[in-house]
């Protein structure tokens, strides 16, 4: 569920908690944004120059405007012509690269083999497909009789235009239904439940026809479905059948293709096809979508309650922050000016979604907004973000990202950049937190920035004894009839109801049941409050198209306070209504806690670097006792920044340089008296720390040079840098992807011009070095460059990566340009495979 509303597509919270300044904040303009403007406005009036100077000189010679159209025609072509060009070449590099991933993804798109292909943990499940087929031809039979005997008396008695309708031919063809992998939960779980996931596709030949009325036929001939269920067996017991009950549901929407016969051929049509089988594919998610669930209880002991809508795992909160590099969509002039996009973000967990504000003409968009979601299933459910350009006709897509929200409940907070999907370039950045839901109550916390502090689950179950429609309950509420004069004047009609629940203004409503003084919903529904002591759960049983309630109930949040469990489960009196109607209800309230992320491991070094970090600390205070506590370059491990890389264990040649290396940093004045002067000075320009991080090179200081005072007097990160290796077998190349960097030390007011530098050690000479181009002005600049190092496999996997993130202003100075580095182990990793990760940088010897 989301964060409360009118509706699915209510408005989010906005920049709670973010710190943000107000929009309409006035920013103090520097010399340097000054001329950056100026800059700006130069060039754009350059591009207009060249853009219309063409038709100027056309109209001064004479000529005919044939000629502009003929040169725009003919650039048109020629750009057209050289992107398809540029993205032939570009396939067949990046195949050549990874031939094998590339396969794998085409077949997986073009033949949708089955998962077990791909996942390992998943089985094949031929025996069970064996038994569909056979018993497909029942299952017909069984669904042929639901339809004639339920399903056609209740649409006939929804609307009074509908009496006629009937069932004509109902076939559900030879094709059964086919599961292309299972997947059996068992350690994962609880002792007493088994949870399967099944990957469903079904593409039958199913041919039902119906008719409403003599003149108007409506029918389906050929279905096709796609999704995963997941089926939870639970509770297992000591008899027969073994299995309390089956419960299964759709984790995420499944998707769905209908070919329309009859009438209904205009829904096949492209304006009305996807509007036909996204509300086909809404009534499906409103029956078994998450939160939503179909039960079979198989015992009598087994509460329907707790099947049908069992308690949340918990919430996350999705903080919407910005995105940066999106496409640009907008084009003018037949394609070629371009212009920029107007993103707007769509999030959706379920069946529940929301649409984010629109940015105008911005590729680096800035929402702040927040979003809550109440989650059943982790790991399984996902949270689907996805990104498009605003346009009056059709909006244009510029990204997907399928997050799932396991991985926040394991990480409980999460803020990082992620890449969009399907896209050529893009990236947002989300803040995700994991609350848990508790009943201690002195957690909870009245919200004074209009988020949540407390969640409320609601199932209604029946109601009994309803009047018949809202005219009798509001007479019986004004005059007051006694139970006797009311079965006097009982008429046998009965009404057609459903609930509406409302906090504030957070509203939702359950089904309508038919013809029934004592309906039964069995269904569930979520709210965030945030004032338990203030709000009040609104309860109304309504008529369909009437002004007047069949019954009202108010219940206070507050009560459940002091509640058992915080616990409402029992039958109320509704109020004007008749005088047994009767609504039964349970509702649980759980307080929201934030959860804090699990500790980092803190890496200790070896016992020898520990006895040398000992030994040269010595040595200082013995040749300069007063200043030894300053002085003293020794770093301890809890002041070795811990960075994401795998385990490394150094057994590559180059392990006594390491070694030797640790721990090595004294003060300038003491490093020429070593006597390991000479090891020292040749080692210089490696300057490592450790294992996981490295200096600049030796052609990028001096010997003695120092950090600048911005950097050395700051306490916090560095930043970090996404890098993918792999090696690329057929050209026996180790190719290396430098995507982009996030949170870099801002090393001026406007940001900094970085580039990374790569080394292959031990080479580290200028022939062997690498660097990207700068990105000018960003503490977020993204590089997508490749590199590539010619060296055999075996080699690769002895050797180390050295990454280093410069500053390139500090061309003229004798500090440090360094802003921070990294170095890889390669033997740690599979490099056939590749890996893709995020490696916090650091900056060894830097005093703290």
């Amino acid at each position: 569920m989301a964060s409360p509303g009118p509706g699915s597509t209510t408005g989010p919270v906005q920049g709670a908690g973010l710190g943000e300044s107000p929009s309409m904040s006035t920013e103090k303009l520097s010399s340097s944004a000054v001329n950056r403007m100026l800059m700006e406005f130069l060039i754009y009036c350059g591009r207009a120059v060249f853009i219309f100077y063409p038709v100027y000189l056309t109209g001064y010679l004479g000529l005919s405007i044939s000629w502009v159209l003929l040169c725009m025609f003919v650039l048109t072509w020629w750009k057209k012509n050289r992107q398809w060009k540029d993205a032939r070449i570009g396939s067949a590099i990046d195949f050549v690269d990874n031939e094998k991933h590339t396969i794998n993804t085409e077949l997986k798109g073009s033949l949708q083999m089955a998962s077990w292909v791909n996942f390992t943990d998943v089985e094949k499940a031929q025996w069970l497909n064996k038994v569909l087929e056979q018993a497909w031809p029942f299952f017909g039979i069984y669904m042929e009789k639901l339809l004639r005997e339920n399903i056609q008396k209740s649409v006939r008695t929804c609307s009074t235009a509908l009496k006629a309708f009937t069932f004509t031919k109902i076939h559900f063809g030879h094709v059964p239904l086919k599961i292309t992998g299972i997947r059996a939960y068992t350690h994962e779980v609880e002792h007493r439940e088994v949870i399967l996931d099944m990957n469903l596709s079904y593409s039958g030949d199913v041919d039902i026809d119906a008719q409403v009325n003599s003149a108007i036929t409506a029918g389906v001939k050929g279905l096709k479905l796609h999704g995963m269920m997941r089926v939870v067996l639970e509770p297992l017991i000591g008899q027969a059948p073994l299995v309390g009950g089956v419960t299964f549901f759709f984790i995420r929407r499944p998707t769905l293709e209908i070919n329309w016969t009859g009438m209904t051929n205009v829904l096949d049509s492209p304006a009305f096809g996807s509007l036909s089988e996204e509300t086909i594919v809404d009534i499906i998610a409103s029956l078994m979508v998450l939160p939503n669930r179909m039960c079979i209880p198989l015992i009598d002991q087994v509460k329907m309650d707790q099947m049908r809508f069992p308690l949340p795992r918990g919430v996350v909160r999705v903080h919407l922050l910005e995105a940066r590099d999106l496409v640009a969509k907008d084009t003018y002039m037949m394609g070629l000016v371009k212009g920029k996009s107007d993103p707007y973000a769509t999030l959706r967990v379920g069946n529940i979604h929301f649409k984010s504000k629109t940015i105008k003409e911005n590729l680096h968009p800035k929402w702040n907004e927040v979003y809550e979601f109440v989650v059943h299933e982790a790991p399984g459910q996902e949270l689907e973000l996805e990104l498009y350009d605003e346009d009056t006709d059709k909006d244009d897509f510029l990204g997907r990202y399928n997050l799932d929200l396991g991985e926040v409940k394991k990480g409980k907070q999460m803020d990082q950049w992620f890449a969009l999907e399907d896209i050529q370039h893009g990236e947002v950045h989300l803040k995700l937190q994991w609350f848990s839901l508790q009943t201690d109550t002195s957690l909870m916390k009245e919200s004074t920035d209009n988020l949540a502090c407390a969640m409320l689950a609601v199932y209604l179950d029946n109601a009994t004894d309803l009047p018949k429609d809202g005219r009798e309950a509001a007479d019986r509420h004004k005059h007051g009839k006694n139970p006797k004069e009311e079965r006097l004047t009982k008429r046998v009609a009965c009404p057609n109801s459903f609930v509406e629940f409302s906090i504030d203004k957070d509203v939702k409503k359950s089904k309508v049941v038919y013809a029934s003084k004592d309906p039964v919903w069995e269904e569930g529904f979520t709210f965030f409050v945030r004032n338990v002591k203030a709000q009040q759960l609104s309860i109304q049983v309504k008529e369909p198209e009437k002004k007047n309630p069949l019954g009202v109930l108010n219940l206070p949040l507050s009560r459940l306070l002091n509640t058992s469990n915080l616990t409402l489960d029992q039958r109320f009196l509704l109020e004007r209504s008749g005088a047994t109607s009767q609504i039964k209800l349970k509702a649980t309230l759980r307080i929201l806690k934030l959860e804090e992320p699990p500790p980092k491991p803190i890496v200790n070094p070896p016992s020898e670097v520990k006895q040398q970090q000992t030994k040269q600390a010595g040595n200082t205070s013995v040749s300069n006792p007063s200043n030894a506590p300053s002085s003293s370059n020794a770093v301890s491990s809890k002041e070795i920044p811990v960075v994401s890389t795998p385990k490394q264990v150094p057994t590559s040649p180059n392990e006594g340089y390491l070694a030797q290396r640790r721990g090595s940093f004294q003060a300038p004045e003491n490093r020429k008296e070593s006597s390991s002067s000479a090891n020292l000075r040749r080692f210089d320009s490696h300057s490592l720390l450790s294992e996981n991080s490295i200096a600049s090179s030796r052609f990028d200081l001096s010997d003695g040079a120092t950090y600048p005072e911005a950097i050395r007097n700051h306490q916090g990160s560095f930043g970090e840098i996404e890098l993918v290796i792999r090696y690329a077998t057929l050209r026996h190349k180790l190719v290396v992807v430098v995507n982009s960097c996030r949170n870099l030390f801002p090393c001026s007011e406007n940001g900094t011009d970085s580039y990374v530098r790569l080394y292959l050690l031990p080479d580290q000479t200028w022939k062997h070095r690498k660097k990207t181009h700068v990105k000018k002005r960003t503490t977020n600049p993204v590089f997508n460059e490749k590199v590539e190092f010619d060296v055999l496999l075996e080699q690769a996997q002895t050797r180390k990566l050295d990454v280093s993130v410069k500053n390139n202003k500090m061309l003229v100075s004798r500090e440090r340009k360094d802003i921070g580095s990294i170095i890889i182990d390669l033997s740690e990793m599979d490099l056939v495979k590749g890996i893709t990760a995020w490696y916090e940088l650091t900056l060894p010897g830097l005093k703290k």
